[in-house]
């Protein structure tokens, strides 16, 4: 490799908050894992279309009309001249483009990665979400703080405030995020022994969607939030254990502005 990759993400509006996705962090998860030189470009959510457009990413969605929707996380690999999108064809391609690097998803595993990334959003997805997009939309700069809460609030049909008030219902929200965790953790010891990972003692694309998502608690919420004392205290520690052991891969470059 000879030209780090281009990886494009979400910024928040602050350092502390620069890199906050749950999708995006399974790309950088991904690259730092790998360790595959890369530069970050933060590119905001008006400017995620016509960016994708200009480096010719496809879009990874479709909109109920039919018409393409382009989200986050893409990669750009001036090495073979390639935009990629979406997180699990991203994890594919880096698995493929450099196999000297630790494999995430193992060529036996992949239809199996593939149903587990379908069942981890029905499990998980909805109720954190619920929590956590309208204290994301706060989080964000000017620019996408208004585009992210017209089409959220388009999209559950409320405004963003009541979508999980603190107090009951918001309570009931993490409720259910904590019994999806201990789901989680009847998955991994099914054979009735210990697991911290889903390939058993190695990372997989699976510990990464996973982590992704308990590190858009940790971050938007913060270390020291309820919801992330909540999640840590489930199963005696395991998810803490978990993140921790994933921690050395959570390194954020400076990177640059987007220029569309």
């Amino acid at each position: 490799m000879s030209e780090p990759i281009l990886f494009y993400d979400i910024p928040g509006n602050s350092a502390h908050q620069k890199a906050w996705s749950p999708n995006t962090w399974k790309t950088r998860y991904c690259l730092n894992i790998k360790g595959l030189p890369y530069k970050t470009i933060w590119v905001e959510y008006p400017d995620i279309e016509p960016l994708c457009r200009k480096i010719g990413a496809s879009a990874a969605q479709q909109r109920a009309d039919g018409s393409p929707y382009y989200t986050l996380p893409v990669i750009y690999d001036p090495n073979t001249k390639t935009a990629i999108s979406e997180s699990g064809v991203i994890a594919r391609y880096l698995d493929k483009t450099y196999p000297d690097t630790l494999r995430l998803i193992p060529y036996e595993t992949d239809a199996l990665h593939a149903a587990f990334n379908h069942a981890l959003r029905g499990l998980l997805l909805g109720d954190l979400a619920k929590i956590m997009i309208p204290e994301t939309a706060k989080c964000l700069p000017p620019r996408s703080e208004a585009y992210f809460r017209t089409t959220r609030e388009a999209f559950f049909n409320s405004k963003l405030e009541d979508i999980s008030p603190p107090g009951p219902k918001r309570d009931g929200y993490m409720d259910d995020v904590k019994k999806a965790l201990l789901t989680l953790k009847q998955w991994l010891e099914a054979d009735g022994t210990h697991k911290l990972f889903f390939l058993g003692d190695k990372i997989g694309f699976a510990d990464v969607s996973l982590a992704g998502l308990l590190l858009w608690i940790r971050v938007i919420l913060g270390a020291g939030s309820k919801e992330w004392a909540e999640v840590k205290a489930v199963d005696g520690g395991r998810w803490s254990r978990f993140m921790a052991a994933l921690e050395k891969y959570e390194d954020v470059d400076v990177g640059e502005d987007a220029v569309v």
